[in-house]
């Protein structure tokens, strides 16, 4: 007769049988799991991947939403990201893009104090990025103080969608200005310069959502149009929590011209960069890195290292930029030049530390566990094998005798019945060989070669 061939197994299955002594069929079992949560982990890291492709929504071209948009193009593209620029007519037209769950936008400009009374769940603010100043143009020979003395005239408020349109009715109807005589002009920046220069508009509103630098630095010198001195901005920095003051020195524009010509008070809300929540974690940190490296120089209108800065207005701050204006970059995004490695390796560290974390105590315990319940299969056969043994020390008819017996068979029987691994083995025969040595101390007692006990 051939010996029998032993079964070849898988290594994983062996590995665990021979090591922590399972069953062929826990061992398989254990495996499959093992292997199971290897390729979700390997499914994770591929799925989680930072996209390649983000979309924001900006201003019109020559605007300072639109040149923003254009160095964060070039700064993404370095690192293998293509960022797709759309046009916009400003802050309200990119907020109502961004709530549009069904569109393709994942950034965009905004101004703060747009989002009163607006569903903006599932958006979330990276920071604020700049100070966003109202311009005010107008033609008068003498200069105007306050804005109510704009009333009746022909004012350019900007167009729909724009943030300029939003502010300029909310300043304007606080000075009681609300229709006519007042003429409203929907219309864009380049149009409102155009009407000024023309005499067809007395005073237009801009910001730089929709407003180009060079059309504002162009009417700054403009004879006859006057930039209009906010006297009564810390008034309106109060009354309304959005605006912020900022002041425009003296010969800002043209030294040699000293354009302006005093110093200039203007009020003006900060620009958030909005995002939608699922924006990838990755993808925020390297875009507030580029918001960094953008925005943070000193200019006109703000101090070196000023911006981008964690101000939280309507909108909540993600908990990705929270955790980037705490501590910067993570160790892999410092240390490793290449976005995409340092990717790469953060989504792996993500996936296999908790695996290992989960993995390793539970192969510790789970041989614990497997013995234990192997153990209580046998232990369940020592207890009436016990209960038999004791009874055999007391008083026994030859009914009682064969009552042991029956009960003796029954232990026997389930003791035949136990599967357990070849590392248990050694405690099965113990159990046989008990089983046997009870057996052999009735049929004793039965035949009278042990003394029957007193009182039998």
């Amino acid at each position: 007769m051939e010996p029998r061939k032993e079964k070849k197994r898988p290594k994983l299955v062996a590995a665990l049988i021979d090591t922590f002594g399972f069953s062929p069929a826990v061992a398989s079992t254990v495996a499959t799991l093992l292997v199971l949560l290897c390729l979700i982990s390997i499914g994770w890291i591929i799925q989680s991947a930072p996209p390649r492709k983000l979309t924001i929504t900006t201003g019109p071209e020559g605007s300072s939403y639109h040149r923003w948009a254009r160095a964060y193009q070039k700064a993404l593209e370095k690192h293998g990201v293509t960022l797709d620029i759309l046009t916009s007519n400003g802050s309200r037209e990119n907020l109502q893009r961004l709530q549009d769950k069904a569109s393709k936008v994942d950034i965009g400009f905004v101004q703060s104090g747009l989002t009163k009374d607006e569903d903006i769940s599932g958006l979330v603010s990276l920071g604020s990025v700049a100070n966003q100043p109202l311009w005010i143009y107008y033609r008068s020979d003498t200069p105007v103080t306050r804005l109510s003395q704009f009333a009746g005239k022909r004012i350019a408020i900007g167009p729909q969608g724009s943030g300029a349109r939003m502010i300029a009715t909310t300043l304007l109807q606080a000075n009681g200005i609300k229709g006519e005589p007042t003429v409203f002009l929907d219309i864009d920046a380049a149009a409102a310069a155009s009407g000024l220069l023309e005499g067809s508009v007395d005073v237009a509103f801009f910001m730089g959502d929709s407003a180009s630098t060079q059309t504002l630095r162009g009417l700054s010198r403009v004879p006859g149009v006057q930039m209009f001195n906010f006297t009564q901005a810390a008034a309106y920095s109060r009354r309304y929590a959005f605006l912020n003051l900022i002041e425009i020195p003296q010969g800002s524009f043209d030294l040699g011209l000293n354009v302006p010509a005093e110093d200039t008070l203007l009020v003006g809300p900060t620009v958030e960069l909005v995002a939608k929540s699922g924006l990838h974690s990755a993808l925020s940190d390297l875009l507030l890195g580029i918001a960094k490296d953008v925005h943070g120089r000193a200019s006109l209108m703000q101090k070196r290292g000023e911006f981008p800065a964690p101000l939280e207005q309507e909108l909540p701050l993600s908990e990705d930029a929270l955790r980037y204006y705490e501590s910067g970059k993570s160790f892999l995004y410092r240390t490793i030049d290449s976005f995409w490695v340092a990717s790469l390796l953060n989504r792996i560290l993500v996936a296999v530390v908790p695996l290992i974390l989960v993995i390793v105590p539970a192969l510790k315990l789970l041989p614990l566990a497997y013995r234990l319940t192997i153990l209580l299969r046998l232990y369940r056969c020592y207890r009436p094998l016990l209960r038999v043994e004791r009874e055999t020390y007391g008083p026994l008819s030859p009914e009682r005798i064969e009552e042991l017996r029956e009960r003796l068979d029954e232990v026997e029987f389930n003791a035949n019945k136990l599967k357990v691994p070849a590392s248990f083995g050694d405690r099965l025969y113990w159990l046989r060989s008990h089983l046997a040595f009870v057996r052999q101390r009735l049929s004793a007692i039965a035949e009278g070669k042990v003394p029957a006990p007193r009182g039998a």
